[in-house]
């Protein structure tokens, strides 16, 4: 039954990642004509597509009562993507220069983001109260994005940014909008099926291995839902696009630990039974993102052999996580 479960977590883990390349596609032309810089669009726009299948798992475990699945499934996925995701994109590429001027605030943002669950946890639960201030810091983290990097001040003629989206999305005579709404509505129906069976078989498997299911999400769904990250990450590297993997996988964190973890909570405040799991991973976390900041603070690119260490110390961490007694 356990490698029943785990195809079957595969194989909705494949559709989900489908279902987030439909709406990445979808978003992106939508968006395209407004003007702002690569990084915003990725930090706003692609960052929230890449990480639907978080929020997506977050409110279905919300609703079940099994919100630690969906906090260990954040905790892991942020992991996953500043060591998996960007030390993979390093290995295939040899390379990746970091351009732009985003590395003292956004990093500092996306960290200050990544640690915010764990600073609200130090009582091992997460309230509805706590739910609101996570979503407030990624409002305020995204107002902060496009306004670092719009391209445009709109001035006082000009139509500030949300009112190019919302002209866009309203010109719905324009058949290619029509077609590109009508595949973001498929998307998210796909998301949705492949969210609840995902959460269903995890559930299943707690039960089964005998396991915390914050380990669950921590380990086998947060890679799963991480892929639409590490997919775009090595084509934009390979496009030389550098900067719109950094902007994605930032905002992805950004994302995952302030809007999807508020969400979740409002709708079902956590309580931590793994603390000691829970705090490893932030550990963890901690560690790698000061690893990865030093690296790419250093030389503005990250290495081969730094894209190996950032990798290195992921495996640890799951040896780590399936060893413990």
């Amino acid at each position: 039954m356990i490698v029943l479960y785990l195809l079957l977590i595969a194989l909705f883990s494949y559709l989900l990642i489908k279902a987030t390349d439909i709406l990445l596609v979808n978003i992106k032309a939508l968006v395209e004509g407004t003007k702002i810089g690569k990084f915003a669009i990725t930090g706003l726009f692609l960052a929230f597509a890449t990480s639907l299948p978080e929020l997506f798992v977050g409110i279905t475990s919300a609703l079940k009562q099994t919100p630690s699945l969906s906090l260990g499934n954040i905790v892991g996925a942020n992991i996953a993507n500043i060591s998996f995701v960007i030390g993979g994109a390093a290995l295939i590429s040899g390379t990746v220069n970091v351009y732009g001027g985003f590395l003292a605030k956004d990093v500092f943002y996306a960290f200050i983001a990544g640690v915010a669950p764990f600073l609200l946890l130090y009582d091992k639960t997460l309230s509805r109260i706590d739910g609101v201030i996570l979503i407030l810091i990624y409002g305020f983290y995204q107002t902060s994005v496009l306004r670092g990097h719009s391209h445009v001040d709109p001035g006082p003629n000009q139509e500030n940014f949300i009112h190019r989206i919302i002209r866009r999305i309203n010109s719905l005579n324009n058949y290619s909008t029509k077609r590109e709404l009508g595949w973001i509505f498929l998307g998210v129906a796909m998301l949705l099926l492949s969210s609840d069976i995902i959460v269903r078989l995890s559930i299943k498997m707690a039960v089964l291995l005998n396991v915390p299911i914050l380990v669950i999400g921590l380990i086998l769904i947060s890679l799963g839902t991480t892929l639409p990250e590490f997919v775009f990450g090595i084509k934009a590297v390979k496009n030389r696009q550098a900067e719109m993997m950094f902007g994605n996988l930032l905002g992805s964190i950004v994302a995952n630990s302030t809007l999807i973890i508020g969400i979740v909570a409002l709708i079902s405040p956590i309580e931590i039974l793994a603390f000691n799991e829970y705090l490893l991973a932030t550990l963890v976390f901690i560690i790698l993102f000061a690893a990865f900041y030093f690296f790419i603070r250093s030389k503005r690119k990250l290495e081969r052999w730094e894209g190996a260490v950032l990798v290195l110390i992921y495996l640890a961490f799951v040896l780590a996580e399936f060893l413990r007694p």
